[in-house]
């Protein structure tokens, strides 16, 4: 067992968090960036500056194999002002919680106190096949790994000895604060410590029914049980604005067919009783995906990122005028 503290915020202490959990004004609406990993820097600055002059309140960054996703939201963040932006999601594993949190400071200084850091554990074929590292104990890894990165982001000084992280240390960034952090969150277990050590959880291509049932009630009763404001709660699905639904779901089902063969997705799929990520995404009329999307408001989704997932201009631009007009709203 551990011999650190796990760490725990003050419940009266308001955190100083640019879009974070204590200045929820309904629901935020973000897109997620496509140019990231396939694309140069140059493509994802455009992709921010769209969202900026949309009036979108996020960009949220993948990291996959391409561009490190916190270096380029350094860049970014730079040259657009005031949208928010954030990972989805670093995977924890290749990179040590001070190493993180390093980075972490240094791009919220960087960029004016806007970054939301979402973190995750990747996959088990990712960690054992192609890192070389065990994903046997995945929750405890996610534990310790959170009980020394969170007080480390308030340059707080860590001595925490367990069983995954051993870590003596302090970081101290001039110019930084914490940023707010959610973790890719979907079992209970995880779920259960996202609500007590981080500030909500980022979902992808998991569905309403699911999000009611299981996810939003389990971590914010984990986050009530330790005291915690309530959770962000960031849903990201496929979304698409169009008149031929048959042709985008179709492509839909192609685009994002690997997500319904990754046990973690395939799981969550199977409690919404849907066979691919293709029956998840928002698509339609203007109407009909403005209503879509308001409906995750009702479930209590905290942040709505849209994956929009069409070449085409026409259907790209219908689509980012709804998310304008709820952003707006």
């Amino acid at each position: 067992m551990p011999t650190g503290s796990t760490w725990s915020p003050s419940p009266n202490t308001r955190r100083q968090v640019f879009g974070g959990p204590d200045s929820v004004r309904d629901m935020r609406i973000g897109t997620m960036s496509e140019k990231v990993n396939d694309s140069t820097i140059e493509a994802v600055l455009g992709e921010a500056t769209e969202a900026h002059e949309r009036g979108l309140d996020t960009l949220w960054v993948p990291q996959i194999f391409g561009h490190d996703s916190l270096t380029v939201l350094a860049i970014v963040g730079r040259e657009v002002p005031d949208i928010e932006l954030g990972t989805a999601v670093v995977p924890t594993y290749p990179r040590h919680p001070m190493m993180l949190a390093q980075q972490a400071l240094t791009v919220q200084a960087a960029i004016g106190g806007r970054l939301a850091l979402g973190i995750g554990l990747s996959h088990k074929v990712v960690v054992e096949s192609m890192w070389g590292l065990s994903y046997e104990r995945a929750a405890r890894h996610m534990r310790e790994y959170l009980s020394v990165l969170m007080p480390l982001l308030e340059s707080s000084a860590v001595q925490f000895e367990g069983e995954e992280f051993r870590v003596q240390g302090q970081i101290t960034v001039a110019g930084s604060s914490r940023p707010s952090v959610v973790v890719a969150a979907l079992g209970k277990e995880m779920l259960r410590i996202a609500g007590r050590l981080a500030d909500g959880t980022s979902t992808w291509c998991v569905g309403a029914k699911t999000l009611e049932d299981h996810i939003i009630p389990t971590i914010r009763q984990a986050a009530a049980d330790a005291g915690r404001p309530e959770p962000r709660i960031v849903c990201s699905l496929p979304v698409l604005v169009t008149d031929d639904i048959d042709a985008a779901r179709a492509k839909a089902r192609k685009v994002f067919a690997v997500y319904t063969h990754l046990p973690s997705y395939r799981a969550m799929m199977d409690v919404e009783g849907v066979a691919d990520a293709s029956a998840l995404a928002v698509l339609g009329t203007e109407a009909e995906v403005a209503e879509q999307i308001e409906e995750y408001r009702r479930l209590g989704v905290t942040d709505f990122n849209a994956g929009i997932f069409s070449g085409d201009r026409e259907e790209r631009a219908r689509t980012f005028a709804v998310l304008s007009s709820i952003s707006d709203s």
